[in-house]
């Protein structure tokens, strides 16, 4: 069994993907983030790794690690391209295809040798999204070329002849001035493809209302045109429209210019100067179709997070949703998050976080309460991005989840600052994965990968499919699960067992146990829930690795998956 330690600046949706990949492929993966020198010397003594993997790295691993050990980097790039912005750059300058590339490391960055590479084709999308879905599926195919070759005693990467007349080119890190937007010359394409080029991290520095702000969650905006380029002229849910020489685009998320600031909904950030503005629709979340005897929710918040607001107007949605004379209902989330549960920067910007908790939690719960009570439909939950914490079991409360073969979740809390979780989790875990395993589960806080998430009963079915034709293939068996002549009974099963389950514990005691938890997180004398909630928020980073991750470091037993113990 090959050795691998995953050394990477943070836990993100590729590490984590990659750590879910392996483990299920039999690899013994320990995880340490990128703290400093000596701890990425430690770490790799403790763990005597085979193969050192570097997923997402802001720093250059120390000479002494590349030089005595394998250690393969993920360049978000083609082979040949180099520098710290390789994906902005991919989006500014609308490439039609871009690529990954695993690379060994040596004293000159992102110039070693290859050892495997991808490419795939571009989407007009966000950079966040590109690298959820493209780079992290073409990063996984060749890091797991590279290991097979090295597992097989192959020690030698792609001969350079192989990239004979292919240029190398360095990418200085994009700067502000680089993604600088000119709103009298700039068409509304140009300047989605500017803020795209920058979402997630770090945005685009301009200015509403005559205040710095960095500029993230960028739309079209047809139908609005004639303004003063610049100007500010609707807004639209948690939207702001700004317009540019040939119409204006929909800004939904903002960040004031302040060490301290954190990434908030336009309007929320600015209510006061957007309360007089008209209210136009376009920008959307939340929206319903109907095909044949199958409805379809689609929620698709920025992050996934889920504020009270959403949470209450997503539960209307749900409402109406099931008053339709349909048979099966998906909730479809989003194509890049599913749901990642509470909303913690609004909870973090609220004048009371504590307050705020309180009510977004509640607001989770009677969305999930209401799934939970649907008897007369067929629900299910269809995940095709990610979902964590509160969103895995949101999904759960459905009467089948469908998982995307690359979807990973996260169905745990205590990462959060020990968080103990609500959404009805302890009645939904042991149903559906037994009592033992729940336990387990909660406690592993590992991200699962979806056939790991199938074995253990937190999804009914796998779609082996990727992200373009997961709708298509959730509609079409969905249609089937309609015409199925079993249907009524299922449904009338369903309606008996949830009756036997209310007789033998009330969703209301469930509910009362987990918030009576959660009240001693949210006001209790121990604030672990609001310091990791801060440095979550203001990405503040890890001064360690955690134990659940770091398996060098833990010591006696350890959890390898969720539902075993080594």
């Amino acid at each position: 069994m090959m050795r691998v330690l995953l050394l990477c600046h943070s836990f993100n949706s590729l590490s984590q993907r990659l750590h879910a990949e392996l483990r299920a492929a039999g690899y013994d993966v320990s995880v340490e983030l990128d703290i400093n020198d000596a701890v990425a010397q430690e770490a790799v003594r403790l763990h005597e790794p085979d193969v050192i993997v570097a997923p997402f790295l802001k720093r250059a691993i120390p000479q002494s690690v590349w030089q005595d050990h394998i250690c393969l980097i993920v360049h978000p790039g083609p082979v040949g391209d180099s520098g710290p912005s390789s994906l902005d750059w991919a989006v500014a300058e609308g490439r039609k295809t871009w690529g990954v590339t695993v690379l060994q490391a040596e004293e000159e960055l992102d110039a070693g040798p290859v050892w495997a590479h991808r490419k795939f084709p571009m989407r007009k999308a966000p950079k966040s999204s590109l690298y959820r879905h493209e780079v992290t599926e073409a990063a996984v195919e060749a890091v797991f070329e590279a290991l097979g070759k090295i597992g097989k005693g192959d020690k030698q990467p792609i001969s350079p002849d192989a990239f004979d007349g292919v240029e190398r080119v360095w990418r200085n890190a994009m700067r502000q001035s680089d993604r600088k937007i000119n709103w009298s010359q700039d068409e509304a394409d140009t300047v989605v493809c500017k803020i795209n080029a920058a979402d997630g991290m770090p945005g685009v520095l301009d200015e509403l209302f005559g205040e710095p702000v960095y500029l993230f969650n960028a739309r079209p905006a047809p139908g609005l045109n004639g303004a003063q380029p610049g100007q500010v002229v609707a807004k639209s849910g948690k939207a702001i429209a700004q317009a540019t020489c040939d119409g204006a685009v929909w800004i939904g998320h903002v960040r004031v210019n302040h060490p301290e600031a954190i990434k908030l909904p336009a309007t929320h950030v600015f209510a006061t100067q957007s309360g007089s503005l008209p209210e136009r629709s376009g920008y959307r979340e939340i929206s319903y179709v109907e095909r044949g005897p199958v409805g379809f929710l689609n929620f698709a918040f920025y992050n996934g997070a889920m504020g009270t607001g959403d949470c209450e107007e997503l539960l209307a949605a749900y409402r109406n949703a099931i008053a339709r004379p349909t048979k099966v209902l998906v909730l479809m989330g989003g194509p890049d998050h599913w749901s990642n549960g509470l909303n913690l920067n609004l909870i973090e910007d609220a004048e009371s976080p504590a307050d705020e908790s309180w009510r977004n939690i509640n607001a989770m719960d009677d969305l999930t309460e209401a799934v939970i009570r649907t008897t007369d439909k067929f629900v299910i939950s269809a995940i095709c991005g990610n979902a964590g914490a509160g969103g895995v079991f949101l999904a759960r409360a459905a009467d089948e989840v469908w998982l995307r073969a690359g979807a990973i979740l996260n169905p745990h809390y205590k990462d959060m600052g020990n968080l103990y979780g609500s959404e009805y989790w302890t009645y939904l875990l042991p149903m559906h994965v037994g009592a033992e395993r729940a336990e387990k589960i909660a406690a592993a806080r590992l991200p699962m990968g979806a056939e790991e998430a199938r074995a253990l009963g937190l999804a009914d079915l796998v779609l082996n499919v990727g992200r373009g034709g997961f709708d298509a293939e959730v509609e079409r068996l969905a249609g089937a699960a309609a015409s199925d002549a079993a249907l009524d009974g299922r449904l009338k099963a369903k309606a008996e067992r949830r009756n036997r389950d209310e007789a033998v514990k009330p969703l209301s005691a469930y509910r009362t146990d987990e918030l009576s938890r959660m009240k001693r997180n949210f006001y209790g004398f121990d604030p672990s829930y609001h310091v990791a909630r801060y440095n979550f928020v203001r990405k503040v980073p890890k001064s360690r690795t955690p134990l659940t991750l770091a398996r060098h470091r833990a010591g006696g037993a350890v959890v390898r998956r969720a539902g075993e113990v080594a």
